[in-house]
């Protein structure tokens, strides 16, 4: 018989990680995020629509993190693009995000340029539909700003399935980076007597970033004297007439709402 497993401990050890790549992020982080939060406040003071693609499986998750969000900004407007949603199925998700020249297609579609902010979203930041959307949105005049492990790109081979025919990283194309710090592989949690690691953290490092983002982003306007229409859950009291007061300001510009 193998030996018994304590999967409490092993749940406690799983917080503990992710908690400490989370306060990695809060420090390592500071600068880039606080420089990321002027532009996102720039862009919304001046009533104009923040941008976020997460193209890839659950890279998707981070777009909607802050799309529509009890708390989220309403200038955010999420690119949700059908393709590489895991609801249309995983592995044509994965064929998709690697297929060159996709990204192209979804930065046309959006007709993203000159004065456009733009947010990708990525666990990894190599694959071919990221890198193509960030080419072309940065060509036509968009300000990026990204998300991504940089270890973890800079860690993948120049020959993987995944990589864009450039060879470039997420973190070297956009304006300003912001690094998740999701260790290569993502699972986290060792457990005796199985293979593979268990746990993935990229959602957590994800969406702890990007609250981050719009933390001070909100900070800084509120300092500035702005108070931005922020989202209410429709579920909590009066979330319905809150949000009401501004679907009118956004319902024609924001595709997905």
């Amino acid at each position: 018989m193998p030996d018994p497993i304590d999967a409490d401990a092993l749940c406690a050890g799983y917080l503990d990680d992710v908690t400490a790549l989370m306060r990695l992020i809060l420090v390592d982080e500071r600068d880039a995020l606080d420089r990321a939060a002027a532009r996102v406040a720039d862009q919304i003071a001046a009533d104009r629509l923040v941008h976020v693609y997460g193209p890839g499986g659950h890279s998707n998750l981070a777009a909607q993190e802050i799309f529509f969000r009890a708390g989220g900004l309403m200038h955010v407007s999420a690119i949700l693009d059908e393709g590489t949603l895991l609801s249309n199925g995983a592995l044509r998700s994965m064929a998709i995000e690697r297929t060159p020249g996709y990204g192209k297609v979804v930065i046309d579609d959006q007709r993203l340029g000159e004065g456009d902010l733009l947010i990708l979203t990525n666990a990894y930041g190599i694959n071919a539909a990221l890198i193509d959307a960030a080419m072309v949105a940065r060509e036509r005049g968009a300000f990026l700003i990204g998300f991504n492990s940089h270890a973890h790109a800079n860690g993948s081979a120049p020959t993987h399935p995944a990589r864009h025919p450039t060879k470039q990283n997420l973190h070297d194309i956009v304006d300003i980076a912001i690094d998740t710090k999701v260790p290569i592989g993502d699972a986290l949690v060792a457990v005796n007597g199985v293979g593979e690691r268990i746990a993935a953290v990229s959602t957590f490092a994800n969406a702890f970033a990007l609250n981050c983002l719009v933390i001070r982003t909100v900070a800084k306007l509120a300092e500035r004297g702005v108070e931005p229409p922020i989202w209410r859950s429709g579920n909590a009291p009066g979330g319905d007439e809150a949000n009401a007061r501004f679907l009118a300001r956004f319902r024609d510009r924001v595709r997905w709402l």
